[in-house]
């Protein structure tokens, strides 16, 4: 899937990213930092640029998983691949450990586990594009729509890129 997006913040999703009906979110209350904050500072830089699904650039608007893309290569200049379902096959799961600016975040909205990204910003907000008519936004990981659908955090070391 190259796009992504939501079906509405309302609904309940019974594949959420939950299991027994507790949220697995990662501990919020500490974050670390693994040099990438860079990446994080960047996404912020693009909240309020439209969402349109398949974009990939300021000019033309973004999908969530086309904003993971531009990040990185304007950040970082290097590429990663473009669509959500491909991205965790790059990055390491963020286990047992604080989240750190940098890393993406993603949410079953859709029936697949990585339907969703975003790009943790740290104290439990993230930045994504979330869907149509919407705009790039800043959002906590803590409210009940997304920790509900929350299926993993995973970390892009660039040095491997």
């Amino acid at each position: 899937m190259v796009g992504c997006g939501t079906k509405g913040n309302q609904a309940s999703n019974p594949l959420s990213g939950t299991q027994n009906g507790s949220s697995r979110l990662p501990n919020l209350a500490q974050d670390i930092s693994v040099g990438q904050e860079d990446i994080s500072v960047t996404a912020i830089g693009l909240i309020g640029i439209p969402y349109r699904w398949g974009g990939n650039n300021p000019d033309g608007g973004f999908d969530c998983s086309g904003l993971i893309h531009y990040v990185f290569a304007s950040t970082r200049g290097k590429k990663i691949p473009r669509t959500t379902a491909e991205m965790p096959k790059v990055s390491s799961l963020v286990e047992n450990a604080p989240l750190a600016p940098g890393d993406l975040v993603f949410f079953n909205t859709l029936g697949s586990p990585y339907s969703h990204v975003g790009i943790y910003v740290g104290k439990g907000r993230f930045v994504h594009a979330p869907n149509a008519g919407g705009t790039v936004r800043l959002e906590q990981l803590q409210t009940p729509y997304w920790s509900t659908r929350f299926t993993e955090a995973r970390r892009i070391s660039t040095a491997s890129l």
